[in-house]
């Protein structure tokens, strides 16, 4: 009994460790995914469960490292900007932090709304562009201080599960004039400090409960390296497909995600 426990727990992680490297950064929420993967598993919502859950989101931040570490280094506009986007949402996450995992987390009727009207507005926002009333043409470069701050101020938005950090990011980018692939890129650059901060910030705040999770250190570190991997396929996959392709797809998916999920689930 203890090994086939064992088992499973070896089993969760790594599907839990998949399914985060492959929705962290598309735009479908990784959190979102994560929660419900752990009520069809019948994982219960521990407080390690959750420190995983935000942990292993780190080892998808490593693939982006890894992929645009140089880029950034040569870059020093992108990076005052990445740092302004960032300060509004580590704001928002530390005056948060008791509700956001305490209360958003716990809610499942929150997911599914979040998860709808993100969809919609994924549709309507790419209806406007196919009909020409919104253009596309700004690239990472045209990226001032104040549309920083204005990116920043719509991640915190993504405190929220089901709203989806990268797509949020990827939805003011795109209203304020760029192109769909370098609003992604941006956004998993800006993912970098927000999700590094948010797991730094669980550390300290379960610092007290960390020794006692014992073996359970190891499903960490499963779900860390294999979340790295599945992210870093995931990462160029998604920036070849926006090169072609619209949001609608991802917009449909969210919607019937949120119908499977409240029918199966409940609200």
């Amino acid at each position: 009994m203890v090994y086939y426990t064992l088992s499973m727990s070896l089993i969760n992680a790594l599907i839990q460790g998949i399914v985060e490297g492959i929705t962290e950064f598309i735009p479908v929420s990784s959190t979102a995914h994560l929660i419900i993967t752990s009520k069809f598993l019948h994982i219960p919502q521990t407080d390690f469960q959750k420190f995983f859950e935000v942990f292993i989101q780190s080892g998808a931040i490593l693939a982006v490292v890894f992929l645009y570490f140089g880029y950034v280094l040569k870059h020093r506009k992108v990076q005052l900007n990445v740092i302004l986007s960032f300060l509004p949402t580590a704001v928002v996450g530390y005056f948060l932090f008791s509700i956001i995992k305490n209360v958003f987390f716990e809610s499942t009727g929150l997911i599914i709304a979040a998860l709808i009207i993100v969809g919609l507005v994924f549709i309507v926002l790419e209806y406007l562009v196919k009909s020409k009333r919104l253009s596309l043409n700004k690239t990472l470069a045209n990226i001032n201080w104040q549309h920083a701050v204005l990116i920043g101020l719509a991640q915190s938005l993504a405190v929220v599960p089901g709203v989806s950090r990268a797509g949020i990011v990827i939805v003011a980018m795109m209203l304020l004039g760029y192109k769909r692939e370098d609003s992604a890129i941006y956004s998993f650059l800006l993912a970098v400090p927000t999700i590094l901060a948010a797991s730094a910030l669980d550390l300290f705040k379960m610092r007290g409960q960390l020794a006692g999770f014992g073996q359970m250190q190891l499903y960490v570190v499963i779900g860390f390296v294999v979340s790295f991997i599945t992210a870093y396929f995931s990462v160029k996959w998604l920036i070849d497909y926006l090169k072609k392709n619209s949001l609608t797809s991802f917009g449909l998916y969210r919607i019937v995600l949120a119908i499977i999920v409240m029918l199966l689930l409940g609200s």
